[in-house]
């Protein structure tokens, strides 16, 4: 019979795995009492820069997909606007 995930279970389950992902990420949780046997993940400049040129070409994306999206909203609403008119000119 399959285990129910209910919400108590399922808030459970994230609090076990936040637990292990804060156990793990943390230096000194692990037991490293000197911060200089603490090894950092080294990382070439040039992966830095074609990973920050990404996101600033997903932000002009995201910019030109917001500029579609309100005109598409305006357009809504003038159309909104004009069959609420047309309603009221109807009702009265």
């Amino acid at each position: 019979m399959p285990k129910l995930l209910t919400p108590s279970v399922l808030r459970r389950i994230i609090l076990e795995e936040k637990a292990r992902l804060m156990n793990e990420s943390d230096p000194l949780m692990a037991g490293i009492d000197d911060v200089e046997k603490v090894k950092a993940d080294e990382v070439d400049a040039e992966d830095l820069a074609d990973t920050l040129a990404k996101e600033i070409d997903h932000i002009k994306a995201l910019k030109i997909k917001e500029s579609r999206l309100v005109k598409e909203v305006r357009a809504v609403r003038e159309a909104q606007n004009i069959l609420r008119k047309r309603v009221l000119k109807k009702l009265s």
